[in-house]
């Protein structure tokens, strides 16, 4: 039973740590709960900042929902970094559940989202609960950008696109996001259209021209995102297509070729050898943990192009090192929800549950985000 109104779940891991991080800084005392205790309890040592200013306890627990319920019970928040979440999510969010806690994760996985939205959305509205995916950098800033364009009248059709530095050789980029990434190739990814979810083509790619650029960026729908899934349902949206580009266009080419790949060779397997095939793949990838981001490296820019009949406007965030940005995100959110301040119960985005403007006034506060608007 947890003695903290937060539980981490994922200790040990990268994104888990930096959301500690933020805890510590904003005097939040956290359960971290992991598989096992004692790398925990190392890993945290070696890499949370101020950890010998916290309050804080470390909880075992295997991954399944009696022993998470168990280790969740007695939290308020529970903030789940253990992907892929299209295999591991649902029992956390179950669990939660059971434990009578709001759930936050970090992915954008549309499988994953679409199940919890049709599995849990309910019950966790009945149980006064938010349910929130993909709290993180890699969609709450496009999200925040989204919401922004659509603060202009007569808006209601949506392109993004979430640019960041995807350092060289993979490095900087963590184990668990890298299993997500490879992970998507047999997963669907949809975009909407007309309100409608449509499946992007399996060789869909974008090369993406921005100011802040000198060449193209060669962008994928990496997913599909999680905003198609979270506008699907919004009255003011029609269209939300995203794609998502790391500056260095060769790995990106490198995960588009998987992809082809995967589909051409792999895509009718049966799963234990999909499944051994992707464990190859991260492990010769992303084979350890990466060091933490520096803001004179990891730097990005993420955008929204609202449209209308006769609308049209750009909203723009440019920011630093989204593995802590994060951290920050779910910090943002921990503080409202222990409050009692969130405007949704149920299944709902961060900017939703919390605002847009709120999450990135955050962010600015902190110097990890800029946003301009200008209409085009």
């Amino acid at each position: 039973m947890a003695k903290h109104p937060v539980v981490i779940y994922g200790a040990s891991g990268y994104t888990g740590m930096l959301i500690m991080d933020w805890l510590i800084d904003q005097s939040i005392p956290f359960t971290a709960v992991a598989r096992n205790a004692a790398r925990a309890k190392e890993m945290m040592a070696q890499r949370v900042v101020r950890l010998e200013s916290a309050t804080y306890e470390i909880i075992e627990a295997e991954h399944n929902v009696d022993s998470l319920v168990a280790a969740f019970r007695g939290a308020q928040v529970v903030c789940n970094t253990v992907g892929p979440f299209s295999n591991f999510g649902l029992v956390g969010v179950e669990a939660a559940l059971k434990a009578g806690c709001h759930h936050l994760d970090t992915t954008g996985e549309q499988i994953y989202i679409r199940q919890v939205r049709d599995q849990f959305g309910e019950l966790y509205r009945q149980a006064g609960l938010l349910v929130s995916p993909s709290n993180a950098y890699m969609y709450t800033f496009a999200e925040i950008a989204a919401e922004l364009a659509l603060e202009t009248p007569g808006v209601d059709a949506l392109e993004t696109a979430t640019l960041c530095r995807g350092p060289r050789e993979t490095a900087g980029v963590s184990v668990g996001s890298a299993a997500t990434i490879f992970e998507g190739a047999r997963n669907e990814q949809c975009y909407l259209w007309e309100k409608k979810l449509v499946p992007h083509a399996p060789q869909a790619s974008f090369n993406v021209v921005d100011p802040a650029f000198m060449q193209p960026v060669f962008s994928l729908p990496w997913g599909g995102t999680s905003l198609p899934i979270y506008f699907e349902r919004d009255p003011r949206v029609r269209s939300c297509i995203s794609c998502v580009g790391f500056y260095d266009n060769n790995v990106m080419q490198a995960v588009h070729a998987f992809e082809q790949k995967w589909h051409a060779e792999y895509n009718d397997l049966p799963r234990e050898q999909q499944d051994a095939i992707l464990k190859q793949v991260v492990d010769s990838t992303t084979p350890t943990m990466p060091p933490r981001e520096r803001t004179t490296i990891q730097r990005t820019v993420d955008f929204a192009i609202g449209r209308g009949q006769m609308s049209s406007v750009r909203a723009t965030l440019h920011g630093v090192t989204p593995y802590i940005s994060t951290g920050a995100i779910h910090a943002a959110a921990v503080a409202k929800l222990l409050d009692g301040d969130t405007a949704r119960v149920g299944f709902a985005s961060g900017s939703k549950a919390f605002g847009h403007r709120y999450l990135l006034g955050f962010l600015e506060q902190r110097g990890l985000a800029r946003a301009t608007i200008s209409q085009l």
